[in-house]
């Protein structure tokens, strides 16, 4: 045989190497997409079991001299923003995120409320809606005072 014979693009000029060529591709296209596709389907059905003997949960801490009586900070926990307010030897604990629209809540030290900026939606301490167009409480997160500081989850 020639070395033309025995080069690759001879190789590759066959039809039954493309065929299978292609066979390949679109077999190997169609299993990643069954894949995209049925991954999030299992993580949701079987989720992790991190966090679920209560050892895992996961807490913040912020030192009580940051925050000083009627103030507020807004935080992050598990990636979403909670507000934390400290009144006299109390804390409270809620999700930041206005049941209406999204928008993140604001302390306001005068009136003693939880206030949306975006459609001024009010929230007392305890989450429930005190006037504006929100539809439901902001959700309570854990929080208590443990010696010098201020222990954000771990419910």
């Amino acid at each position: 045989m020639d070395e033309k014979a025995k080069s690759l693009p001879y190789l590759l000029n066959s039809s039954q190497t493309r065929r299978s060529f292609l066979d390949f591709s679109i077999f190997a296209s169609l299993m990643v997409l069954a894949g995209g596709t049925i991954y999030p389907i299992i993580r949701y059905l079987w989720p992790s079991k991190e966090g679920a003997d209560g050892g895992g949960t996961p807490t913040i801490s912020i030192p009580l001299g940051e925050l000083g009586n009627g103030e507020a900070v807004i935080t992050k926990l598990l990636g979403k923003p909670v507000i934390v307010v400290r009144t006299n030897n109390e804390v409270h604990a809620l999700s930041a995120v206005c049941t209406h629209l999204g928008c993140i809540v604001k302390w306001d030290k005068t009136t003693q409320r939880l206030i949306c900026p975006c459609h001024v939606a009010t929230f007392d301490l305890r989450g429930n809606v005190t006037g504006g167009p929100a539809p439901s409480p902001l959700l309570a997160v854990e929080a208590k005072i443990v010696g010098e500081q201020i222990v954000i989850g771990g419910a």
